[in-house]
C-alpha cells in the first residue's frame, strides 16, 4: 500500500494520505491481513482516525480487495470523523466462496486453507481467520447469517442496524470497482 500512498501524494498537491497500520510493524500488519478479528481491526482503525487531527473534518476512504469491506465497515461503524467518499477496488462486499488464491506455496496461505477447510463458520476460525469473516457459503445461507461475525453484520443480514444504512447514505460518493480478470475472488461478481 506504500506504493499507492506515494502515487496519490505525488499526483495531488498538498494532500495528506494516512495509510492505516494495523500491526506494530510491517510483518505484523501483513499478518493481520490473514489472522485477526476484523471487528477489532475496525475499532483500531476508528481510534486511529479519530485521533488524527488532520482528519477531523472528514476524509476519503479507499479500500483494496478485502480492505474494501474493511473500509466500508469503517464508514458504517465510525461516523466521526465522517468518511466523505468511498472507493472500493476489487472488494468482496457479498463475500467469497472458494479458497483464496495465494501465489506460491507459502506457509501462511496453506494454514488459511486448512482453517477454512476445518469450517469457515467454526467459532475459532471466525474469530481468527480474516478470510473466513467474509466467507459467504450460498449452500449454507442460514448458517452464514447466524455465525458470520463480520460480513453478515455489515451487510445487515441479521438484525438491521439503521446507523449502518444512514452512515452509508451520508457518503457523498461511493464507487465500487470490479476486476473483470480477477482470479483471487470467487465469485468475482462479489466486488
Amino acid at each position: 500500500m506504500g506504493f499507492i500512498k506515494s502515487l496519490i501524494e505525488e499526483n495531488v498537491d498538498g494532500i495528506y494520505v494516512k495509510s492505516l497500520m494495523l500491526g506494530e510493524n510491517i510483518a505484523s500488519d501483513t499478518e493481520r491481513g490473514f489472522l485477526a478479528n476484523m471487528n477489532e481491526l475496525v475499532e483500531n482503525a476508528c481510534e486511529q482516525i479519530q485521533n488524527d487531527s488532520l482528519l477531523q473534518l472528514g476524509y476519503n476512504g479507499i479500500g483494496f480487495s478485502q480492505g474494501a469491506q474493511f473500509m466500508r465497515a469503517l464508514a458504517q461503524r465510525c461516523p466521526n470523523p465522517p468518511m466523505r467518499n468511498f472507493i472500493s477496488i476489487g472488494g468482496q462486499h457479498q463475500g467469497v466462496f472458494g479458497l483464496p488464491y495465494c501465489p506460491g506455496d507459502t506457509r501462511l496461505c496453506n494454514t488459511i486453507r486448512k482453517l477454512l477447510d476445518m469450517g469457515a463458520y467454526n467459532h475459532y476460525v471466525q474469530q481468527t481467520v480474516v478470510q473466513a469473516q467474509y466467507w459467504h457459503d450460498p449452500l449454507h445461507e442460514e448458517e452464514y447469517k447466524r455465525k458470520s461475525i463480520f460480513l453478515a453484520d455489515i451487510n445487515n443480514e441479521r438484525d438491521i442496524n439503521a446507523d449502518y444504512k444512514r452512515n452509508l447514505l451520508n457518503l457523498k460518493n461511493m464507487l465500487l470497482i470490479k476486476f473483470n480478470g480477477d482470479n483471487m475472488v470467487v465469485p468475482k461478481e462479489s466486488s
